[in-house]
């Protein structure tokens, strides 16, 4: 498999490790969008986050809390970002679950998760919209 992050975690490609348990690999981005971003991803590769079992998903995100407990207090952040794209479309630019942990500093002139995509759609479907999405379950 020629994914990087599975090599990254592999030790194949160096990284700055800053934590690792069992099931999760976190390390700083080199690409940083501010000083600390982290990567968390989980060690077993899973192209899209929407593909993972419940148990990976819980393993994942708890991990997730403690390294941005970690940064954040590392830091002395206030408070910072946590996303993850799902899929090429939404901005994935590797194929392999991966959680960005963006440190926050006051005016730091960063913008929010609903800065990503802001089309303002028509809410006068939103009863049918629900319907919609709760028939999927």
């Amino acid at each position: 498999m020629d994914c990087l992050f599975c090599k990254i975690v592999s030790g194949e490609v160096p990284s700055y490790k800053i934590y690792e348990d069992d099931a999760v690999y976190a390390f700083l981005d080199i690409y940083p969008t501010s000083e600390g971003h982290t990567i968390v991803l989980p060690k077993k590769h899973s192209m899209r986050f929407t593909e993972m079992s419940e148990a990976e998903v819980s393993s994942l995100f708890a991990s997730v809390s403690k390294v941005a407990r970690a940064v954040e207090e590392a830091l002395d952040v206030p408070g910072s970002n946590i996303g993850l794209n799902n899929g090429e479309v939404a901005g994935q630019s590797v194929p392999h679950v991966h959680v960005h942990i963006i440190p926050r500093r006051v005016n730091d002139k960063g913008g929010s998760m609903h800065t990503i995509v802001n089309q303002h759609p028509d809410t006068g479907n939103l009863g049918e919209l629900a319907d919609i999405i709760k028939k999927a379950f």
